[in-house]
């Protein structure tokens, strides 16, 4: 008797961890992404691939619509690539991951040329890199770096001012996968 009690406590238990389980999975589910964006109708400018901790791939794909859905900022730096102050302009990276529901792992960012850059989702900062779509007013074409370019405010904060974060400015940026 005291066994068929341990037993049924045991399935009673697996069984609703399982039901929670399934829950937690169907609200992550339905709550990807955050924020709205519209179906890409141009072509595709930027593509984000998200890796779950249980082995589900989830992907975005964004066209120039898409980018400038998000909330667009501005700023104005120098960089070592161009010469004077520059504008930049184009969502936080930041922000794009929260309207991923992205709060932690790891970005592996890549550019055309399969230069890639790893960035913990950790280290964004709210004043930190862009992925500037637009400079001084203009969109970024392929020969400016663009047609996305991800960039620091330089200028702004001398932390910025690093092996770093120069090496993470990546220009004729494409793809964006995310691993936990």
């Amino acid at each position: 008797m005291i066994k068929k009690a341990v037993r049924a406590v045991r399935v009673t238990v697996m069984a609703v961890g399982l039901a929670l389980g399934m829950a937690g999975a169907l609200s992550a589910q339905s709550a990807w992404p955050v924020c709205e964006f519209p179906e890409p109708e141009g072509p595709v400018m930027l593509n984000i691939t998200i890796q779950g901790a249980d082995g589900t791939q989830r992907v975005l794909e964004l066209d120039r619509a898409g980018l400038m859905a998000l909330p667009q900022e501005e700023f104005q730096t120098t960089t070592i690539w161009t010469q004077g102050v520059q504008e930049f302009r184009g969502p936080r990276l930041l922000r794009l991951m929260e309207c991923l529901g992205v709060t932690r792992g790891v970005m592996r960012l890549c550019a055309r040329n399969s230069y890639f850059v790893e960035i913990d989702v950790a280290d964004l900062r709210p004043d930190g890199a862009l992925i500037a779509v637009e400079r001084n007013g203009a969109p970024l074409s392929v020969r400016d770096k663009g047609p996305l370019w991800l960039m620091y405010p330089f200028d702004s904060d001398p932390s910025f001012r690093s092996e770093t974060f120069y090496a993470q400015s990546i220009w004729h940026l494409e793809r964006i996968g995310i691993e936990p």
